[in-house]
């Protein structure tokens, strides 16, 4: 754990030049707002925007994956989602309104202590479990519904 708890701008400047982290991995810029946020998009996963807020307690970082009005069988998938939730690791499923618009999200949460070699793996972790779920277990789900 560090010391001092992570702001958005403190981790976006260690984000930037974090050891063994390559150019090409991933690049970060702040997102002005009430609260601002990162936006950390993953080169390595094909250009992915992780959204990452800092709070007093925690860091939230997630992915929006597709419109929930563009999955069928919406309740027998969200029941799925509800038992498949232990098989992805360092992350979990969930809903949120963009516009007016739902959308299924992966995300992970930390303390704002947690040290940066930490942070850098739950962001590759999220990116890799979003690229599967886009893939592998929407598509499974869709075949076998």
């Amino acid at each position: 754990m560090t010391e001092t708890p992570w702001t958005v701008r403190s981790l976006k400047a260690a984000l930037d030049s974090a050891p063994g982290l390559r150019p090409e991995e991933l690049s970060v810029r702040v997102v002005e707002g009430a609260d601002p946020i990162l936006l950390v998009t993953m080169r390595e996963y094909g250009d992915l925007d992780v959204y990452v807020s800092v709070g007093e307690q925690q860091i939230a970082a997630s992915v929006l994956l597709w419109p929930v009005d563009e999955q069928p069988d919406r309740h027998a998938f969200n029941e799925f989602l509800l038992k498949a939730q232990k098989i992805v690791p360092l992350s979990n499923f969930g809903i949120s309104t963009v516009g007016d618009r739902d959308f299924y999200e992966l995300f992970g949460e930390l303390a704002t202590t947690t040290p940066l070699d930490t942070i850098l793996i739950e962001l590759r972790t999220l990116a890799e479990n979003a690229i599967e779920a886009a893939s592998d277990l929407r598509q499974s789900f869709q075949t076998a519904a």
